[in-house]
This record gives C-alpha cells, sequence and structure tokens, in this order.
C-alpha cells in the first residue's frame, strides 16, 4: 500500500471518502480517489450500532480486508484510541499491521457516548490528548504512518479549537482536524496553525456550500478532504430502491442495465485472473 505522506506534502487537496469493504475500496479508486476513510461513524450505522459500539479488532479486521485487495492509502478513523495513552501503544500497532497507512484520534472520552452523534462532546482534557498523541507517535513503527490530531471544539469555541490544536501539533501530530463552520474559522486556522490541515465534510454537504473553493482551501493550509458518510446516505438509498422493487416484484429502476453493471463487478474484483490462475493449474 502507498502512503499517505507523500500526497500531504503537496499543495493540493487530496479527498478521501468513506469506504467499508474491498468492493468499495476498488470502486472509489477506480473513481479517482487516491486516498479512502475507514469511517467507524459510518461503520457503526451499518452495523445498527454507533461507532461508540465499535472495537479497534473490528476496525483492524476491515483495514486488512480492504488492503489485501487495494492499495490506495487507508485512514482509520481512530475514534478515541481505544483507551488512555498506554492502550495507544497497541491501537497503533493495530493500525499499522491492518494496513492502514494513517490514524484519526479525536479528544473524546473512552468510552465513547452516543451523544456525540447528536453534538453533545465530552472533551477530555487537552493535556491528557496531548499525552496520547505523544504515545502514539513513539508507538508507531514506520515514519511514514500519519497521525491526525482532531477536536471538535471548534464547534463551540474557537480560541479553544486553537489551543488544542497548537498542543497536539507540539505533541507530535502530523496533521489536524477541526471543524472549522464558516469560510472565516477556515481562514483562522489556516493563519494561526498552517499546514498540513484537515477538513471534514458533513452529511448532504460539499465544501461548495462553505462558498470556498479546493484551491482556496489549499492555499489556507488545507491538504486533506474527508467524506465520512455521504457514501453511506447513498448506500442506503441505493439499497432501500433496491428492496422496495424486489418486495412488489419489479425491477429496480435505478439499474435498468444491469448487465453492465454486474460485468464491472466481475471486473473490478478481478475475476478474468482468478479464472486465468485456474485455467493454467486446476482447470486444464
Amino acid at each position: 500500500m502507498t502512503g499517505l505522506r507523500p500526497l500531504i506534502a503537496e499543495e493540493k487537496i487530496t479527498v478521501a471518502p468513506f469506504v467499508f469493504d474491498g468492493m468499495s475500496a476498488l470502486m472509489a479508486t477506480e473513481a479517482g480517489f487516491e486516498a479512502l476513510y475507514l469511517s467507524g461513524g459510518s461503520l457503526g450505522y451499518m452495523k445498527a450500532v454507533t461507532e461508540a459500539n465499535l472495537t479497534v479488532t473490528e476496525m483492524a479486521a476491515v483495514g486488512v480486508d480492504i488492503a489485501s485487495v487495494c492499495k490506495t492509502p487507508l485512514i482509520l478513523d481512530g475514534a478515541a484510541g481505544w483507551g488512555d495513552p498506554m492502550h495507544l501503544r497497541r491501537t497503533i500497532a493495530l493500525a499499522e499491521r491492518a494496513g492502514f497507512g494513517a490514524i484519526e484520534i479525536e479528544d473524546q472520552i473512552m468510552p465513547k457516548r452516543a451523544h456525540h452523534h447528536i453534538g453533545v462532546e465530552h472533551l477530555i482534557p487537552a493535556e491528557l490528548m496531548a499525552a496520547k498523541i505523544a504515545e502514539s507517535v513513539a508507538a508507531r513503527m514506520s515514519p511514514d504512518f500519519v497521525i491526525i490530531g482532531r477536536s471538535n471544539a471548534a464547534r463551540h469555541s474557537m480560541d479553544e479549537a486553537l489551543s488544542r490544536a497548537e498542543a497536539y501539533r507540539k505533541a507530535g501530530a502530523d496533521m489536524i482536524l477541526s471543524f472549522p463552520t464558516s469560510p472565516e474559522q477556515m481562514r483562522i486556522l489556516g493563519e494561526r496553525l498552517g499546514p498540513p490541515l484537515v477538513f471534514m465534510i458533513g452529511p448532504g454537504m460539499g465544501t461548495a456550500g462553505l462558498g470556498v473553493s479546493f484551491a482556496e482551501m489549499a492555499s489556507l493550509g488545507f491538504r486533506l478532504i474527508i467524506d465520512a458518510v455521504n457514501p453511506l446516505i447513498a448506500l442506503r438509498e441505493a439499497l432501500f430502491r433496491c428492496y422496495a422493487s424486489i418486495a412488489r416484484g419489479a425491477t429496480d429502476p435505478t439499474i435498468p442495465n444491469w448487465r453492465s453493471h454486474y460485468e464491472a463487478i466481475m471486473k473490478t474484483v478481478g475475476l478474468d485472473t482468478l479464472l486465468e490462475i485456474e485455467r493454467r493449474t486446476v482447470e486444464k
């Protein structure tokens, strides 16, 4: 798997969408994405629970599935690191061994609470989070493994968000993820912190909704944009239409050319390669 670090070193925006298995990772790569993101929030919803219910080994298992078929850099939503500074040693080791190129760690309490999904934040002290970042840096085996320090403090106090971001960067975070809600807040973050910064797209939105272009974001120091949930919403919509059609004995109207889609699936998973191997060995 190629690394994320060369991408974020460039003065351009890299977009990483949510993927959840080998197929989705390969499809996203076919669509042209140079980085991918395993979202805890969206994966939790797919398991009909929340991110707060997921374990580090569950996330690592999905990472292994993806990394075994796709070389595109994959970012792990590491939630709150699944513990205190001591626990980060295992979290980082599992993340690297599972094939992730980066981990995002946020300053929420552990265990996480479902209230996080409705905007109720439970931030740990900045000093404790800085210690978690520092231990993550010390634990990583490869210097190419990227550590992203995240805080949702900007939703309540820009001063607090800036203070925490500076502390996390001083502790060794390679990138900072905050949540600016306006172009002005983006500019403040860029001017105060500098690159490389991360921005996360919210449900149903893009950067256009903020009135800021990719070029403008890059000039402010943003290097990575994560879309953690919109692919899940699209998946839910497509599946609901399909199931509803099946239930009434009809053909899904969204896939009139089903054969071309089916053939595309076979191409994505590399069926021809597998058949060729069998023809040379067990299917002579």
